[in-house]
């Protein structure tokens, strides 16, 4: 059996294809798989992926007539080409595809020579490509049960198998993972995360509510920017006095998960499918571009009382400020949080993955 996974450009979709394919390397029915990623893609770590990878041409493609889109509307067209030579000459048994527009050209001609073909999608609320997918799949998988109402489709043809996480991704003593930053076991320890793409207005607020919290003695940050700007950020926590780890870029991020006490991040599905398998508490900010989609990502956790969401047009107002006081200075309400996660149930996401796509063959 040869397979083919293709995912989108950001961490969200090539995360899941990553974890789906080193699960998929220990099955003995699979003879080869490729990984197809776009050109486009974002830094991520891929050294661990035991499979080839491939990239297309990809653009981000809107229906605005300029210079811009004519030329990213032609090397969407030109990866369409692309991934025909792929499926003509790796003649794969089964594609896999992990969402965005960038994957619509590879299932699609899969459909057409009657390749089995599967989608996972990430988020609770599908994406324009998915959902325009689905009509012609074998099989479609989610993350979350509240995805399968905007598909409609037989139950029959939709399966819950979970958001799958990297495998690299284990659980590590807080001693352990506080000690592999240099931190205090002492302190109360929060991790900022702006996503994949960073977070100007996430880093900035942030930093100014730190400033004013009365317990910035007893505080610690490991600061994730996700761009560059780490040396201001450094200097920045230097002068209000605040411990701080910043990182432009950081893959080691079990250990990030483990040592930290509260999160403050976006609410893309890897993020809220890792938070829910280290039981961390989040302030959480959906991106504003993408605000439905994370909004209703959000509410998982929110749903069930491990999360507080918050507008990004309501940073300005105190509120993280409150909000980071209370969750700091109230250890019962934080314990409870971290309770909460108990509610979910265990998904080898995965594996689970791995079965739906393996049943088709």
């Amino acid at each position: 059996m040869r397979i083919i996974a293709v995912t989108g450009a950001s961490g969200g979709h090539i995360y899941p294809a990553l974890a789906f394919l080193d699960n998929l390397s220990g099955e003995k029915s699979v003879s080869g798989a490729l990984l197809i990623l776009p050109s486009r893609s974002i830094k991520v770590d891929i050294d661990s992926c035991k499979y080839p990878i491939k990239y297309i041409s990809s653009g981000r493609v809107s229906l605005i007539l300029n210079r811009g889109n004519i030329f990213a509307f032609l090397s969407f067209l030109k990866g369409g080409w692309e991934s025909l030579l792929i499926l003509l000459k790796f003649k794969p048994d089964i594609v896999v595809g992990f969402g965005s527009i960038d994957s619509v050209f590879l299932v699609m001609l899969a459909w057409l020579f009657r390749i089995k073909t599967i989608i996972h999608e990430q988020n609770v609320l599908p994406g324009k490509a998915n959902k325009f997918l689905a009509k012609f799949v074998d099989k479609i998988t989610v993350s979350f049960p509240d995805s399968k109402r905007y598909f409609d489709l037989p139950d029959n043809k939709i399966a819950l198998v979970g958001n799958p996480i990297r495998s690299s991704l284990k659980k590590v003593g807080k001693e352990e993972a506080l000690n592999f930053f240099s931190l205090d076991k002492e302190k109360f320890t929060i991790l900022v995360m702006g996503g994949s793409q960073g977070s100007m207005h996430i880093n900035s607020a942030f930093l100014d509510a730190a400033r004013l919290l009365e317990e910035r003695a007893n505080l610690q940050i490991i600061h994730l920017l996700g761009k560059e700007g780490r040396g201001k950020m450094k200097e920045a926590y230097e002068k209000i006095n605040i411990q701080a780890k910043v990182f432009d870029f950081f893959s080691a991020m079990e250990f990030a998960y483990s040592a930290a006490d509260l999160a403050v991040s976006r609410a893309g599905a890897t993020t809220i499918s890792e938070l829910i398998y280290f039981k961390l508490p989040a302030i959480i900010f959906p991106y504003p571009f993408a605000y439905e989609h994370q909004l209703e990502n959000a509410k998982i956790l929110s749903g069930r009382g491990c999360a507080v969401i918050m507008k990004e047009g309501n940073l300005d107002d105190g509120l993280l400020l409150k909000s980071l006081e209370l969750l700091i200075k109230d250890k019962n309400m934080l314990n409870n949080m971290v309770l909460s996660f108990d509610s979910f149930p265990v998904i080898f996401a995965a594996n689970r993955l791995k079965e739906e796509t393996l049943s088709l063959y």
